[in-house]
């Protein structure tokens, strides 16, 4: 044991903060840890960090003292009102100039709460977004830090050290902006990941249900899949996840219920994305789809008496697994333009200034929807920082453009065959009314001034002048 004080303190030791520790006194740094059941110390201490640089502490005075200044505190524990108590607790012993980050999936509302409080207390705050699950925690996360700018050297080389890399040796962890847009960053991340993984979900359902296939051909195909342009995290446990046989030799997943939960983080993007006026549908339906999933008893009864088109397929079906392909790529591009808008548009209301291009760089490795797709999207941002959607781009437009085919083909045999598959529908949608020029938003309009007199703009004349017509009366 190393009897210098310690770089850095966690204060949590469940799954992800006891992951973190270790990672940390892996990279040559020594860790103080704190929890609030004294036991969970002790079983830590004694388990998996016996023999390292980790210094228990049951007193949370004692935890303090053991860092070194300026201190670093990270906070892993449950989002919320649990952190808000530690913080207060900790207010109380720490110096002017501390350091207090929070790890959890905060919502930034809170985060931006917590970083003003803080300053004007003479502390710092960071709040981090960590994507990776227990293994990223553990081998290298992506790491997504916001707040106050004048603590990220502080915590910087512990930071890029601990995080996933890429290649050259890129770390997955880079400075995203002010207040809490690290937290907004991780939130978007997450909505992406549901997005992500409900199209996988529909691509799997349109093998299962219409092509007909076992898992274990469908385990080769996102196994091939793996291998291009859709290689992915999720692509490839998807792979794993159909091969895998229960006790008995049969596939696991044929097992498991049908039923999917959620965090939250899904759904606060969805709401953010309405309060800002940003379409961001895919996720949306990606949200409400785990809901529909919930109510599995209605969904059953429903079953027995609502009746849907009921026929075999009988097409070529290579080329309907080339048309999923496809569709999924074309979705998973509107999925991540509607993220990127979403994060532009939040960068106005708060007037944080993002590194769009480095945020897809933190992406690539270490988090749950890490792929090889995500260096398009830095390209994307290298070529043209401004760009207002990622839909223009030269690569994501020809990529549409190749795609389209496949994904209007898949839509209309899921639709005829009766799939629901709500995430890449409401994906080419969203596609088709980017890319039209006059929308029927004149009658919406006209409807909206008949009934409430709320006005309309006119086409003969210029923007920002409103006009009401007497509809009962011309």
């Amino acid at each position: 044991m190393n009897n210098s004080k310690a770089d850095i303190g966690v204060i949590g030791l469940g799954v992800m903060g006891e992951s973190l520790a270790l990672n940390m006194e892996s990279h040559g740094f020594v860790v103080a840890v704190h929890n609030r059941c004294a036991d969970k110390i002790d079983d830590f201490i004694n388990g998996g960090a016996q023999g390292k640089d980790i210094v228990g502490c049951a007193d949370i005075v004692d935890f303090i003292n053991t860092i070194k200044q300026p201190r670093k505190v990270m906070l892993m524990v449950k989002a919320g009102v649990v952190v808000d108590d530690f913080i207060e607790k900790l207010t109380f012993h720490l110096d002017k100039g501390d350091i207090i980050i929070d790890g959890g999936n905060s919502h930034y509302t809170d985060s931006n709460r917590r970083a003003k409080a803080l300053e004007a207390r003479g502390l710092h705050f960071i709040g981090a977004g960590i994507s990776g699950g227990e293994e990223g925690a553990l081998k290298g996360p992506a790491i997504m830090p916001g707040g106050a700018i004048v603590a990220w050297p502080a915590v910087k080389g512990i930071f890029q050290a601990i995080s996933a890399k890429v290649e050259n040796n890129e770390p997955c962890c880079e400075w995203i902006g002010e207040d809490g847009s690290g937290h907004f960053v991780k939130m978007v991340h997450n909505g992406i990941e549901y997005g992500d993984m409900q199209l996988i979900c529909e691509a799997y359902q349109m093998m299962k249900d219409v092509l007909g296939m076992s898992n274990d051909e469908m385990h080769e195909v996102f196994t091939e899949w793996n291998k291009g342009e859709l290689s992915s995290y999720l692509i490839e446990i998807t792979a794993d996840i159909l091969a895998f046989k229960d006790k008995d030799g049969s596939p696991l997943i044929d097992q498991i219920l049908d039923t999917a939960g959620q965090k939250g983080t899904g759904k606060w993007t969805g709401i953010i994305a309405l309060e800002l006026g940003t379409p961001l549908t895919l996720i949306g339906e990606s949200v409400f789809s785990r809901c529909l999933s919930s109510i599995k008893e209605e969904r059953v009864e429903a079953s027995k008496r609502l009746k849907g088109p009921s026929f075999a397929f009988k097409g070529n079906k290579m080329q309907v697994l080339s048309d999923i392909h496809d569709a999924l790529y074309a979705a998973k591009i509107v999925s991540y333009a509607q993220g990127y808008t979403l994060l532009a548009e939040a960068a106005k209301e708060f007037n944080w200034k993002l590194n769009f291009g480095g945020i897809a760089l933190i992406w690539r490795g270490g988090c749950i929807i890490r792929s090889v797709f995500l260096n398009k999207i830095k390209e994307a941002y290298d070529n043209n920082p401004s760009i207002n959607n990622l839909l223009l781009d030269p690569f994501f437009k020809d990529k549409i453009g190749t795609c389209q085919l496949g994904w209007r083909r898949t839509a209309s045999l899921a639709l005829n065959h009766g799939i629901p598959i709500p995430a890449m529908t409401s994906a080419l949608c969203y596609y088709d009314g980017y890319r039209t020029a006059r929308l029927p938003a004149n009658l919406l309009q006209a409807q909206r001034d008949y009934f409430g007199a709320h006005t309309y703009e006119r086409l003969d004349q210029p923007r920002g002048e409103f006009f009401h017509t007497d509809w009962l009366n011309p």
